[in-house]
């Protein structure tokens, strides 16, 4: 299922179509808000148009990021069921994962750009290809702030291991696993991390092919 220079297209589907059944099946049981129960149905007929036939090879390439090293407490986490089966098919293949940082470097985060990176399977710039639609992963690690940033892509996060604090809107919440968080377009939105790393699954739709941008609020 994996090989030394990056995750297989094999893996890497499998990995998707868990987040994809965990998103449907949140959506069948009609306990979520409706502007996040809208958002998971966008994304979920979006994936339709996806194809999953052959990956670009290119973008399976491992990019061994170092907040790889970070990420090894996942393995041993404690996990609810509900996100045990997408963890499943991303805890094995963490260090071959194509990782990446497009930030510019910030004086004021020394190392930043070590701490904390994203994984991107479906996108622009992925191993399945979609102008439409983007599914991934964001890992940062501990003791770390990912700084106020927006972006004009619809967001929807899922926190797979990790309590971090949100703030979106000026309001500081700690989102435990099993958490889905929805950011709308250009909202202002930022992350902490306390002792654990953070593991969130994410998705993309609308204009996924603008990248974040810090915000001068932060």
């Amino acid at each position: 299922m994996r090989h030394a220079q990056g995750i297989t297209s094999a893996a890497a589907l499998a990995a998707v179509d868990a987040i994809r059944r965990h998103f449907a099946q949140r959506l069948a049981q009609n306990g979520e808000a409706p502007e996040i129960a809208a958002e998971l149905a966008n994304v979920l007929v979006l994936l339709e148009s996806v194809d999953f036939a052959q990956a670009d090879a290119a973008h399976l390439r491992a990019s061994h990021h170092p907040v790889i090293r970070q990420l090894q407490s996942l393995v041993t986490a404690k996990t609810a069921d509900v996100e045990r089966a997408i963890l499943a098919a991303f805890l094995p293949h963490l260090d071959v994962l194509p990782w990446r940082y497009s930030y510019d470097a910030r004086a004021d985060h020394p190392g930043l750009e070590t701490r904390m990176a994203w994984s991107e399977l479906v996108g622009p710039i992925a191993p399945f290809s979609s102008r439409k639609v983007c599914i991934g992963l964001t890992a940062i690690g501990p003791h770390t702030l990912y700084p106020v940033h927006a972006h004009p892509a619809v967001e929807t996060y899922l926190v797979l291991s990790g309590a971090a604090r949100w703030t979106m809107n000026g309001i500081t919440r700690t989102q435990p696993p099993g958490m889905l968080i929805l950011h709308p377009s250009n909202v202002v939105h930022a992350m902490q991390t306390d002792t654990e790393p953070l593991l969130a699954a994410y998705a993309w739709t609308g204009e996924v092919e603008t990248l974040s941008s810090y915000s001068t609020a932060g």
